[in-house]
């Protein structure tokens, strides 16, 4: 059995503005703040490339579901089911 491996990211140190009772409920809660930042800015950064890439395709993409719309999908005549 082989087990799941996560990629092992260089960490930096760095400065952070919190709130004060954020961060006094996240020590009460013995929340790892590093981690727990990491985490969000990991799932923020991937949302925000996402959202870029669409911002940045959407001609494209319009382009080409009016192209499907007028024609059909390119490989339709070959599919089999």
């Amino acid at each position: 059995m082989t087990e799941t491996t996560h990629p092992i990211h260089r960490k930096r140190a760095t400065n952070l503005s919190l709130s004060e009772d954020v961060l006094q409920a996240a020590r009460e809660l013995d929340i790892n703040l590093s981690q727990a930042c990491d985490q969000y800015l990991r799932e923020l950064v991937r949302r925000e490339r996402a959202q870029r890439w669409r911002d940045e395709h959407t001609d494209f993409i319009a382009a080409y579901n009016a192209t499907v719309a007028d024609e059909g999908l390119p490989l339709d005549r070959w599919k089999s089911f």
